[in-house]
């Protein structure tokens, strides 16, 4: 019987280098650094401040409306409130179908990889910030809104018919937007304390999230095909539409004793509301312009959602 070979103690193990693999580890070293437990890191039991509002009033549907203007102080903060809260579930509606197309790629993907390591670390970091927008919803005493029910099952096709740059651009529409409404809000003083401290700890860890779809998106559209991209563009302007119109529910108007069809309709057509969009997605929409994602039959899609000036 022939003896083992000794190992060596030079003997090293090659890692497998997939595409993507260099951000994926920088993000990792990241995440390992700095993370964020929402039970430990958020005082859930504290009182809620009387009179704080939830999101500045100029970012209110309403606001500057004659329906703003028939409202008391105590109604525009609830409206507020109910607001915040229908653009968290929302939130966490969307970061569910991310979850399900980050799973699907770590399926088709090599485990051992970066990029597959760090489909699951941001699973992980989704997972903790659906935790967090339910119970931030449940601590104001709100319903967990949502899409609306049409939305809602519409919502199940995006891990099937959204794939590669469509995919995590349509991502980063929804991280991007939510994310600089949140940065405004952030150190604003005027903010419940319990909202403030939410939104810091998902603008810490989206951070590295938007890093990690910026790259996908850049280098999925570098081989397409024109019929490839031309799809890529259109399902992005597709779901991005629908993500932006969703994030306030018409529902939220009832709270303060207005129809709610009416209460859509004015929001809709008040400029206020269409400059907030705009202002959420200036960011984002310069990088997918630039990388070349916006143009085609889908930018009447990107007006209809107030993300482009009409």
């Amino acid at each position: 019987m022939t003896a083992a070979a000794p190992i060596s103690e030079t003997t090293t193990t090659t890692a497998r280098s997939a595409p993507g693999d260099a951000t994926a580890a920088r993000l990792l070293r990241s995440a390992a650094k700095k993370s964020y437990d929402p039970d430990v890191d958020i005082d859930w039991d504290a009182p809620l401040v009387e009179g704080r509002v939830w999101m500045p009033e100029h970012r209110v549907s309403l606001y500057g409306t004659a329906l703003w203007e028939r409202m008391t102080p105590e109604q525009r903060i609830e409206l507020g409130k109910h607001e915040a809260c229908s653009v968290a579930s929302v939130g966490l509606w969307f970061e569910t179908l991310l979850m399900q197309r980050l799973l699907k790629d770590f399926y088709a993907d090599d485990p051992t990889s970066e990029r597959a390591q760090w489909a699951l670390t941001e699973v992980a970091d989704e997972c903790r910030h659906s935790q967090m927008f339910a119970r931030l919803v449940a601590r104001a005493g709100v319903e967990p809104y949502g899409a609306t029910p049409f939305v809602h099952q519409l919502g199940k096709l995006f891990p099937v018919v959204t794939w590669g740059p469509a995919a995590y651009a349509s991502i980063l529409v929804a991280e991007e937007v939510l994310d600089r409404l949140q940065r405004e809000q952030a150190n604003d003083e005027r903010i419940q304390p319990l909202m403030r401290q939410v939104n810091r700890i998902h603008i810490m860890e989206e951070a590295r999230h938007v890093a990690f779809a910026r790259d996908e998106v850049t280098r999925g559209l570098a081989d397409l095909s024109r019929s490839e991209l031309a799809y890529q563009r259109f399902m992005c302007a597709f779901t991005s539409a629908f993500v932006v119109r969703s994030l306030i529910n018409p529902r939220v108007y009832a709270a303060v004793g207005i129809d709610p069809a009416e209460g859509r309709r004015a929001a809709l057509a008040n400029p206020h509301h269409r400059e907030m969009i705009r202002f959420g997605g200036e960011k984002i929409m310069g990088f997918l312009d630039e990388a070349g994602m916006i143009a085609g039959p889908g930018k009447v899609l990107w007006k209809k959602s107030f993300l482009l000036e009409a």
